[in-house]
């Protein structure tokens, strides 16, 4: 049985991503909420990188992206945005894709999560966290058509052994994002899934800085030490400390890391942070002086 939220919970969630749209199951409703969620409420990795499995029960994931205003990886995102759907009376499946964001050729195994929606008139892919990739709006599931969203167009198309496959056109070419089948997946599959990115040492969650954020007309990613600003040009800056990491954390994603006297626990949540971003630091300016020496 899929999980909803309460009237407080998904009053606050509405307050949170700032939207007072109709709460009715219509394609207009699921656009709007799906603009507003990743300009909102980025896509980071704080949790694996200090050495903790994010917890996906709705309270726990309720109480970070919500009540915290932190951020998360698929599963939360996909996992709170499913209950807001399901709690205003959308027909929701939860799916799973093969990555192959930074591998095309990879058959990796399906860590990513997403949803397929039913609405009266269609059925849509919905995807709040892809991290440098998250979709902007819902794609119509209909296989072969080029779909423009508010940032990239994407499209879907139908290869073999009945797989689907995502792709983002950036420029003249297109780019391949995940693959897929429309076998649904249950909080088990999640679970192992999310065990397994979270700790497995070559994990890119587990060594990497990795957050993003979607802004009207362009992208903000951070990975590592590399701050990337996408719009209509594109330009990178590298951070060089600790400060100007949980600086961008707050100001650039707008991450809560900072606890008031009366909310102690988004400081725990949190705690062990610098140790973190001073190794990332460290290791990013170790690699460019390998880089530098090399060439």
């Amino acid at each position: 049985m899929n999980q909803t939220l309460s009237p407080a919970q998904l009053g606050a969630y509405f307050d949170r991503i700032g939207y007072s749209g109709s709460q009715q199951a219509t394609s207009e409703t699921l656009h709007a909420l799906h603009r507003l969620h990743p300009q909102v409420i980025p896509f980071e990795n704080l949790d694996a990188l200090l050495g903790r499995t994010p917890r996906l029960d709705l309270a726990s994931v309720f109480e970070k992206l919500v009540s915290a205003r932190r951020g998360g990886y698929c599963y939360e995102h996909n996992l709170l945005f499913r209950a807001v759907l399901d709690t205003l009376g959308f027909e929701t499946t939860g799916l799973a894709a093969r990555v192959l964001w930074n591998d095309p050729a990879a058959m990796t195994p399906r860590t990513h999560m997403m949803l397929l929606v039913e609405t009266p008139d269609n059925t849509w892919l919905a995807d709040v966290g892809f991290g440098s990739m998250t979709l902007s709006a819902p794609l119509l599931f209909d296989a072969g058509r080029e779909q423009a969203t508010p940032h990239e167009p994407f499209r879907l198309d139908l290869i073999e052994r009945g797989d689907f496959l995502l792709q983002v056109k950036l420029g003249d070419t297109w780019r391949p994002i995940y693959r897929f089948d429309l076998e649904p997946q249950f909080p088990a599959d999640y679970a192992m899934a999310n065990h397994y990115v979270s700790t497995y040492p070559e994990s890119i969650f587990v060594d990497h800085l990795i957050v993003a954020r979607v802004m009207p007309g362009q992208r903000q990613t951070l990975f590592d030490t590399t701050l990337t600003q996408r719009g209509e040009a594109e330009s990178k800056r590298e951070l060089t400390s600790a400060e100007e990491l949980r600086g961008a954390l707050q100001d650039t994603f707008g991450l809560a890391l900072t606890a008031s006297n009366s909310d102690a626990r988004r400081e725990a949540a949190v705690g062990g942070l610098d140790a973190v971003l001073e190794r990332i630091v460290r290791l990013s300016a170790s690699i460019a002086s390998i880089a530098s020496i090399a060439s």
